[in-house]
């Protein structure tokens, strides 16, 4: 039957169509995955309490990650129970499998433990590889009901390599692919390098300004740089500058859906799973010393006491002058001396006034500690070694906060039909008083005093507890819980600003090379300074996606440095060191050993010669029951690494009672 000739629906048969839509609606629900060892589902929903279990016979296909409409059935000791009805997006489409032969196919056997299947894969895609070989395995089709999913082979994993192997596994477990397309290396392979006379004319040109990145040694994409000059009124003009990537990067195609996907970049201790294939972050985009480059700026006329007079937002045409390491640009701002010393000195003092100005306006000073491996030709850690930030890295971290904060500030202000536009704003909420109040408690065992009548009020007590533990034995704790006590930043369109950083309003612009979130920015930002505003509906949508892949590289990256950490320590199995209480629990405390900050369990089993322990939540601490002998977050002890299990990725230490 035509359109035009289907019967319309009396009044009551719409009421009735809605009131079955309504109830179908609250009987399905959309949520993550999360599949257990058992085989066992429970799949995650927004804004819903409990978890809905799922038995192993109503997963369908779906796989540990992936996004799924759940119908719900009758509940299970009080638990909602339900059954998958639909795949909404998979988690991965590249799997890790051992290869079993068939005459004219192959298998690639499956993880049964989180419902992969075998993967079917054909002749001609099987691209040479042999019998019993582990491979990475790429989803041509998801096959069906009673049919399993066709794949083709990708890449060969060298047997006598595990830790790559490992380091690959962590990445396809959260859900990144190994390698992009054919589709989009090919769109990113066409893109040329040649600037033309047309891009340099619709943009603002400041090659003639000097113009310089900082950066880590080892960086093979810069996608910042700083422009500075005197001017004749007495202030300075500072330009940031980012890498264009939305000008060669579009929206719609394999390049851009792919980007979005992984929505950052993956940094693991050996290896950078990129956002973008290597031929834009590593050459188009990055701003090389030496050539002339597109980019995005915000361009600061400011004082010498770091007030900003003024400010443009636009594109731009830069040619970099000079690459400087940190180290390099360190060494300027402690001796006074070096290439452009004059220029580097003046723009470091300008960042050191915006940063007291931070912190003076509610900013918290929280100091997260990192490491960075050192590692051999094959990537085996041979040390490691604690990151320092020193004022080479804040002279760059303080203008980059600078051009965020201005360029939300400024799209913040257009209004369409007095509504804000969709913008995907980088907020961190106010904490949790539920976190909050046990911290304090705790906190005031040691003396010190919180005053919580508002949220800037509990800025400031932050701020001086960790101004006055400074070097105190209870530095270590207090730092560690009060970090957890924060709630996590995220993107959303809903504004309600920085909590940590004190800014009412934020967004990503810096970095979009590694970024989808700023690759968005950029684009709207874009769009507002032509007048040419297009309401996304899907942003909160995007907001959420780009929040959850964030998440999902950190837990990469702490999967990563924890591999490596198994592996540096299993060379001193047997040896004793030095360590901090990290955490505890009550099957044992975590410590943390001081000379490499690599974490180990000691499990209440192996306390139990010494005495008979329990676990007291208030007090953050393992308490003897005849001794009295104590184990608080923060106190020092010594331990004897006993076992590291590359395979769980685990540490197990003793603790050595030194009476």
């Amino acid at each position: 039957m035509s359109k035009s000739n289907k019967p319309k629906k009396k009044a009551g048969q719409q009421k009735q169509a809605k009131r079955t839509k309504r109830e179908s609606d609250t009987n399905t629900l959309k949520g993550r995955l999360d599949v257990t060892r058992s085989g066992r589902g429970f799949v995650i929903v927004e804004g819903l309490e409990e978890d809905i279990m799922i038995a192993p016979d109503g997963l369908k296909d779906a796989m540990d990650g992936d996004t799924v409409r759940v119908k719900l059935s009758s509940g299970y000791e009080g638990r909602p129970k339900g059954k998958v009805t639909e795949v909404v997006q998979r988690k991965r489409t590249e799997f890790i499998g051992k290869v079993q032969m068939n005459k004219g196919f192959a298998f690639i056997l499956g993880d049964k433990d989180k419902n992969i299947p075998d993967l079917y894969v054909a002749e001609e895609n099987l691209n040479g590889v042999k019998n019993g070989e582990t491979v990475v395995a790429r989803i041509l089709d998801w096959g069906g009901e009673g049919k399993k999913p066709s794949a083709t082979v990708v890449s060969v994993l060298s047997g006598d390599d595990a830790a790559d192997e490992a380091m690959r596994a962590i990445l396809l477990d959260n859900g990144f692919a190994l390698n992009f397309s054919d589709e989009a290396q090919e769109i990113a392979a066409r893109i040329p390098e040649v600037i033309t006379k047309e891009d340099i004319s619709k943009r603002k040109d400041v090659r003639g300004v000097l113009t310089f990145t900082i950066d880590p040694a080892d960086a093979k994409d810069f996608d910042d740089a700083i422009s500075y000059r005197k001017l004749k009124n007495g202030n300075h003009e500072i330009g940031v500058h980012i890498a264009d990537v939305s000008h060669y990067v579009t929206p719609g195609n394999a390049l851009d859906d792919e980007a979005y996907q992984k929505a950052t970049s993956v940094y693991l201790p050996d290896r950078v799973n990129p956002m973008l294939p290597e031929h834009i972050s590593n050459v188009l985009c990055s701003l090389r010393p030496n050539e002339d480059k597109l980019t995005f700026s915000a361009i600061f006329q400011i004082t010498d006491k770091a007030e900003v007079k003024q400010y443009w937002l636009g594109k731009t045409v830069i040619h970099s002058d000079r690459r400087y390491t940190y180290e390099e640009a360190q060494q300027i701002i402690e001796s006074g001396e070096g290439d452009h010393a004059d220029v580097i000195l003046t723009v470091n003092n300008i960042s050191q006034t915006l940063r007291k100005y931070r912190f003076d306006e509610g900013a918290i000073n929280f100091n997260s500690t990192e490491v960075r491996f050192k590692l051999d030709e094959k990537g085996n850690p041979t040390g490691i070694v604690l990151k320092e930030s020193k004022e080479a890295h804040q002279l760059i971290e303080e203008l980059m906060l600078l051009a965020n904060r201005y360029v939300a500030k400024h799209v913040s202000k257009i209004k369409i039909n007095n509504k804000a536009i969709p913008f995907p704003y980088r907020i961190h909420d106010t904490p949790d008083e539920e976190k909050l109040l046990p911290f304090i408690a705790f906190a005031n065992k040691f003396g010190y005093k919180f005053d919580i009548s508002s949220a800037e009020a509990i800025a400031a007590s932050f701020n001086k507890l960790l101004k006055d533990i400074k070097g105190r034995p209870e530095e270590a704790v207090l730092q560690q819980l009060g970090i957890r006590t924060m709630a996590k930043a995220k993107y959303t369109e809903s504004n309600v600003g920085h909590y940590g950083l004190g800014f009412e309003y934020y967004c990503h612009f810096t970095s979009p090379i590694r970024r989808y979130p700023d690759v968005m920015v950029h684009r709207i930002l874009q769009d507002v300074l032509e007048d040419s505003v297009k309401i996304d509906k899907r942003m909160e949508e995007k907001c959420k996606h780009c929040s959850e892949r964030e998440r999902a590289a950190m837990d990469s990256e702490r999967s990563g440095n924890k591999y490596k950490q198994v592996q540096f320590m299993g060379n001193y199995v047997g040896e004793e060191f030095d360590a901090i209480v990290s955490g505890v629990s009550k099957f044992g405390f975590w410590a943390e050993t001081v000379d490499h900050m690599c974490e180990g369990l000691v499990s209440i089993t192996s306390l139990a010669e010494h005495d008979s322990f329990r676990h007291s939540e208030s007090d953050y601490a393992l308490v003897g029951h005849r001794t009295g002998k104590k184990f608080t977050m923060g106190d020092k002890v010594r331990i004897k690494v006993i076992a590291a299990n590359l395979e769980k990725r685990q540490l197990d230490y003793e603790w050595v009672n030194e009476k």
